[in-house]
């Protein structure tokens, strides 16, 4: 099969995905093996091929944000039958035994395993997913427009319920890409105010069409002070930033896996009257299961720009450069001209 492997991490410039061809895997006892349809591209791809995130294996396949269909079945696996239509997100395993599985927080389990990262994931033609783990998806939706639910759309689900917006609330979001602008959304829909903060004109356009209050740059003020705020972007110096702009006793919850270095905070303008910091750590199975709920009730609006499987490492290039507005997706197994056409 086709596939894509981080080689070398390194600058995106310097190429650390490489084409190759591997053999198509077989799952294992509980797995299934899937027909890749679409892939999204994550940010978290781009800290893995770079090495901001410390690779766990050599040559893995990045991507897990993951359309296909079940091609063959592991031995055990009797809870999905081949050629159902399943999505595959980040989170792959956990152990379901200790404290933190136990009470309800499997994002937090130190046996945690990830798509793309412990595992292969989605920039091929074929992965294995243990069936627990996998989530049945509608099959009136385009693949495309599925994908970036599975990471960008749960772990922005996520933050949002750590930022603890409370109803009719003022949100600030800092940065628009692939998972902000499917949050705001969704904060939308339950009748919040939406302010976005990020570098980006086209980013600030798209949110504006998407019903936000005001778009403004990434290091503005927001118009009014902020219940709470999510940062997006991956940068460490918007976190003073963010915390300034929120109203007393509000949350700031910073959604990314990888953030470069936090300039020192001073406690009067940036914690002082309760304001509170917070982090996102993956995502339970039961905020994958909520989002997807939500978006069949309310659809989302998925912007995406889409890549055929061959071009995964311009892809990467772009969403690192920003070239990228909403999510990039690879089209692997979906070919067809419709899948093409973003939002």
């Amino acid at each position: 099969m086709t596939a894509w492997v981080v080689r070398r991490p390194g600058p995106v410039a310097t190429r650390p995905l490489e084409r190759v061809r591997l053999p198509v895997p077989e799952p294992a006892s509980g797995e299934v093996l899937v027909r890749v349809e679409v892939c999204a591209v994550c940010r978290t791809d781009l800290h893995l091929a770079e090495g901001d995130l410390a690779p766990r294996r050599s040559g893995t396949v990045p991507g897990h944000e993951v359309v296909g269909r079940v091609a063959a079945l592991g031995q055990g696996a009797d809870r999905l039958s081949v050629g159902t239509r399943i999505g595959v997100a980040w989170l792959r395993s956990t152990c379901g035994e200790c404290r933190y599985c136990v009470r309800g927080s499997e994002n937090l389990c130190p046996y945690s395993r990830y798509t793309g990262w412990d595992a292969n994931g989605g920039y091929a033609e074929y992965l294995t997913v243990p069936q627990d783990f996998a989530y049945p998806l509608p099959e009136d939706q385009p693949a495309e427009k599925l994908a970036p639910l599975l990471c960008a759309g749960i772990i922005g689900y996520r933050a949002l319920l750590r930022a603890e917006l409370p109803p009719g609330g003022r949100l600030g979001v800092y940065g628009f890409g692939a998972s902000a602008h499917l949050t705001a959304q969704v904060a939308l829909a339950q009748g919040a105010t939406v302010h976005v903060l990020t570098r980006s004109a086209a980013a600030r356009a798209l949110a504006l069409e998407l019903g936000a209050a005001s778009a403004r740059g990434a290091y503005d003020a927001p118009p009014e002070p902020l219940d709470a705020a999510v940062l997006f972007a991956p940068v460490g110096d918007l976190v003073p930033v963010a915390l300034a702009a929120l109203d007393r006793g509000g949350t700031l919850a910073v959604a990314g896996i990888h953030l470069s270095d936090i300039p020192p905070l001073n406690y009067s303008d940036h914690l002082f009257q309760e304001r509170t910091l917070r982090s996102v750590a993956a995502n339970t199975r039961a905020d994958g299961r909520a989002l997807l709920e939500h978006a069949a009730r309310r659809p989302l609006r998925v912007t995406t720009t889409a890549y055929d499987i061959e071009r995964a490492d311009q892809a990467l290039a772009d969403l690192a450069a920003d070239r990228v507005t909403g999510a990039a997706v690879l089209r692997i197994g979906d070919r067809s001209p419709a899948a093409g056409r973003g939002a």
